[in-house]
C-alpha cells in the first residue's frame, strides 16, 4: 500500500470540519453552494477509499492511520481505520448526508450557514465513531454528535423543538455517562496492560473475569441501546423525528441509530462475548418485544413521521435479535440491517417532508388521502419505499429480515437443551412483526394515496421536483441494488462477521458446556 492511500480516511474525516468552517465564515448566499459541494466531495471519497480497500483481507483492518500523542497519565491517541463492517457504514454516511444535503431545500434563508455547518459538524462526529480504533477518541466522537443535533432540533424543528431536543440531549447525555462509567471501570481493572486500543482490546478483554466483564459491558450496552433506540428508553425517538426537519430526520435515522447498533456489534459482541453467550435469550427477547411492540404503536398513530419514527425502533429491533443469535449468519442479517435501514429511512422521512412541503400537515385525517392523482411520481417513490419497509423480496429489506430470521433459528440460542424453546417461541413473536409492518405501512399508503382527495386539495398540489427526484431516485436506486444484489454488501462485511462468530465459538468451547460447543459446530454458516 502507498503511502497516500494511508491518509484517505484523515482526510475524509478532516473534510466535514473544514466544510464547517468554510461555511461559517462564507456569505448566506453561498452557504447551501458550498454544503452541495463539500458533501458531494465527501460521498465520491468515500467511495473512492472503497475501491483502494483489499476485499480479499475484509475482516482486517487497513488504511490505518496512528499517531500518539501523550501516554501519561493514561494514554491518548489518533487511532483510525476501516473493515469492511465500518467501512460499510462510512460509504453509507457520505452517501445519506450529500442525500440529506440536497433534501435541505426548506431551510431557505433561516440561518442557512449556522444550519449546513452544524450539519458537517454532525458528519465528522458519525464519521469519526466508525473510523475510530481508540476507545477513548471513539468516546469522545460518540458525544460529540449531541451539540450540532441538539441545535439543528432545537433551531429548526417545529412548534416543540425546545421540548424534543432537550429530551434527546438528556437522553443521550446519559447514556454517555453509562458507557464513560464502563469504560473507567474497564480501563481501571485491566491493571498494567490497561489500553484504549481497540485492536487490542478485542483480544483482551475476553480474558477478564467473567463478574468484570458483564459490569463493563453493562455501561456501554445501555448507552448503545439508547441510541438504537430499545424499549423502554426510546421514547426520545419519536419526539425528536417529528419535530426535526426532514433532512435531520434523514440523518438521525440513517446515520445516528447505526452509531448504537455499530458499538453493539464492534465493543459489546467484540469485547465481551461471556456477556452475551449468558444473557443472549434476554437479549433476544428485548429484541423480538421492539420488532412488535413498535410495530403495533405504529397501528393508533396519525402522524405520517411518528409513524417512520417507531417504525425505526421497530426495524432496529432485528439488530439486538441478530446479534444476540451469535451465529455469522444471523449477525451479517444484523449488519446488512444497519445500511438497509439507512437508505430505506432516509427515503420515508424524505417522502413525509414532501408531501408535507406541499399539505403543511402530516396528520392523516387532515390529508384525506387521494393524493397520487396529483403525485404521480411521489406515489411511486412511496411505494418502494413502502414495499421495502415491509419486506417485499427484491428489496434490500427482505435480506436483512431474511437472514436474521434463518440466522436466529440455526444458531445455539435456539438449539440449546436449557434455553431453545424459549428463544425459538421469541423468535416465532418477532416474526409477527413483519405481519404487522405489512399492516401499518400499507394502512399509511392507502390513507395519503388512495380514494377521493379532499376538495381543499384539487389543483393546488404539485409533483416531485427535479431535486426531490434527484434524492428520490439515489435512494430508491441503492435499495433496489441491494435488494437485488446483496453480494455487492455482504462480501465486504461477511468476513467480518464470520471472524467474530468463530472467536465467539472459541470463547464458548473453553468457558462453556460440551453441548454448546456441539451446537456451534453444526451451526457454522454463513451467508457467503
Amino acid at each position: 500500500m502507498s503511502p497516500e492511500p494511508q491518509h484517505l480516511l484523515t482526510i475524509l474525516l478532516l473534510l466535514p470540519m473544514l466544510a464547517a468552517l468554510a461555511i461559517a465564515c462564507s456569505p448566506d448566499n453561498l452557504a447551501r453552494k458550498l454544503a452541495i459541494s463539500f458533501g458531494a466531495g465527501m460521498f465520491g471519497l468515500s467511495a473512492f477509499i472503497l475501491s483502494q480497500f483489499d476485499i480479499s483481507r475484509a475482516a482486517e483492518f487497513q488504511l490505518k492511520e496512528q499517531i500518539t500523542w501523550f501516554m501519561q497519565p493514561f494514554p491518548v491517541q489518533y487511532f483510525v481505520a476501516v473493515d469492511g463492517m465500518s467501512l460499510s457504514l462510512v460509504v453509507l454516511t457520505g452517501f445519506v448526508t450529500f442525500m440529506a444535503i440536497l433534501a435541505s431545500t426548506s431551510i431557505g434563508d433561516n440561518r442557512p450557514r449556522l444550519y449546513y455547518a452544524m450539519l458537517m459538524l454532525l458528519t465528522f462526529s458519525v464519521l469519526g465513531v466508525f473510523m475510530s480504533l481508540d476507545l477513548l477518541q471513539f468516546f469522545v466522537m460518540y458525544e460529540l454528535e449531541l451539540v450540532p443535533m441538539y441545535f439543528l432540533i432545537a433551531i429548526w424543528g417545529g412548534p416543540r423543538r425546545a421540548y424534543a431536543a432537550l429530551k434527546f440531549l438528556i437522553y443521550t447525555f446519559f447514556g454517555g455517562v453509562l458507557m464513560l462509567a464502563g469504560l473507567v471501570y474497564m480501563y481501571t481493572q485491566m491493571g498494567t496492560s490497561a489500553t484504549f486500543d481497540m485492536t487490542l482490546l478485542s483480544s483482551m478483554c475476553p480474558g477478564l473475569p467473567k463478574n468484570i466483564q458483564v459490569m463493563a459491558c453493562l455501561g456501554f450496552f445501555l448507552a448503545f441501546i439508547i441510541k438504537l433506540p430499545s424499549f423502554p428508553v426510546h421514547t426520545w425517538l419519536p419526539d425528536a423525528h417529528v419535530e426535526a426537519p426532514t433532512p435531520i430526520s434523514m440523518l438521525l435515522a440513517g446515520l445516528l441509530l447505526k452509531m448504537g447498533s455499530y458499538g453493539l456489534v464492534r465493543i459489546c459482541l467484540g469485547f465481551f462475548p461471556t456477556f452475551f453467550v449468558d444473557y443472549g435469550p434476554q437479549i433476544m427477547a428485548l429484541g423480538a418485544f421492539n420488532i412488535v411492540w413498535a410495530a403495533m404503536a405504529c397501528l393508533v398513530q396519525q402522524d405520517m413521521k411518528r409513524i417512520i419514527a417507531l417504525s425505526s425502533v421497530s426495524h432496529m429491533g432485528f439488530v439486538l435479535l441478530g446479534v444476540a443469535s451469535l451465529s455469522s449468519a444471523a449477525l451479517s442479517g444484523a449488519i446488512f440491517q444497519m445500511v438497509s435501514h439507512g437508505v430505506i429511512s432516509a427515503l420515508l422521512f424524505f417522502l413525509v417532508g414532501a408531501v408535507y412541503e406541499r399539505t403543511h400537515t402530516r396528520q392523516l385525517p387532515e390529508i384525506g388521502g387521494g393524493l397520487a392523482k396529483q403525485m404521480p411520481t411521489l406515489f411511486y417513490f412511496w411505494m418502494l419505499g413502502t414495499m421495502a419497509n415491509l419486506g417485499l423480496p427484491g428489496l434490500s429489506g427482505f435480506v436483512a429480515e431474511a437472514a436474521v430470521f434463518y440466522g436466529s433459528f440455526t444458531s445455539p440460542m435456539a438449539q440449546s437443551l436449557t434455553n431453545g424453546h424459549m428463544v425459538q417461541g421469541w423468535i416465532y413473536f418477532a416474526a409477527l412483526g413483519v405481519i404487522l409492518t405489512a399492516a401499518y405501512m400499507l394502512w399509511l399508503l392507502k390513507k395519503v394515496f388512495y380514494g377521493e382527495e379532499l376538495p381543499k386539495w384539487k389543483g393546488h398540489l404539485t409533483d416531485a421536483t427535479n431535486t426531490e427526484r434527484i434524492v428520490a431516485y439515489s435512494l430508491s436506486f441503492s435499495i433496489l441494488a441491494l435488494g437485488i444484489y446483496p453480494l455487492m454488501l455482504i462480501n465486504y462485511y461477511a468476513p467480518v462477521s464470520d471472524k467474530m462468530s468463530e472467536d465467539i465459538k472459541v470463547h464458548m468451547s473453553v468457558t462453556h458446556s460440551p453441548e454448546i460447543e456441539k451446537l456451534n459446530k453444526k451451526t457454522a454458516i454463513s451467508l457467503r
